[in-house]
């Protein structure tokens, strides 16, 4: 059986806060950012969790490791530092967020390629049309 968790993490990213929702289900994450706007309330930010987790767009899941409890904090410290060395910054979270936002880009290029070539279309269907309607005489 899968274990499901959720976290809400809210700070202040100039000019606005923000909001990041982190869903782990089993060993795979996937995450959401909401920006605020204005410092949010206590009791704001529980109300649009009420009102506005299910419409939330998370990005795809990422594979997540589980976490170890008890080790020396300092061969903690020497780990992460040769895992930034080999793979660069960025938390989980943050390769999710890039995730969704390229996947974004993608969605928006077709669309907007798809959106181009039909108003082409639509053009040379109307030179077309006034073509045919000069050679009637009209």
């Amino acid at each position: 059986m899968d274990k499901i968790s959720g976290k809400l993490m809210v700070f202040f990213e100039d000019p606005f806060w923000v909001g990041v929702f982190e869903r782990v289900s089993g060993e795979r994450l996937s995450v959401c950012k909401v920006t605020f706007g204005a410092e949010p309330k206590d009791y704001e930010v529980y109300d649009f969790i009420v009102r506005n987790y299910y419409r939330l767009r998370f990005s795809p899941a990422v594979a997540t490791g589980v976490k170890e409890a008890g080790r020396n904090p300092k061969r903690i410290q020497r780990e992460v530092k040769k895992q930034i060395q080999n793979a660069g910054i960025g938390t989980k979270s943050q390769q999710a967020l890039k995730l969704q936002q390229e996947q974004w880009k993608t969605e928006r290029k077709t669309a907007g390629r798809e959106q181009r070539e039909a108003e082409k279309r639509r053009q040379f269907e109307l030179k077309q049309q006034k073509k045919k309607e000069k050679r009637r005489g009209r």
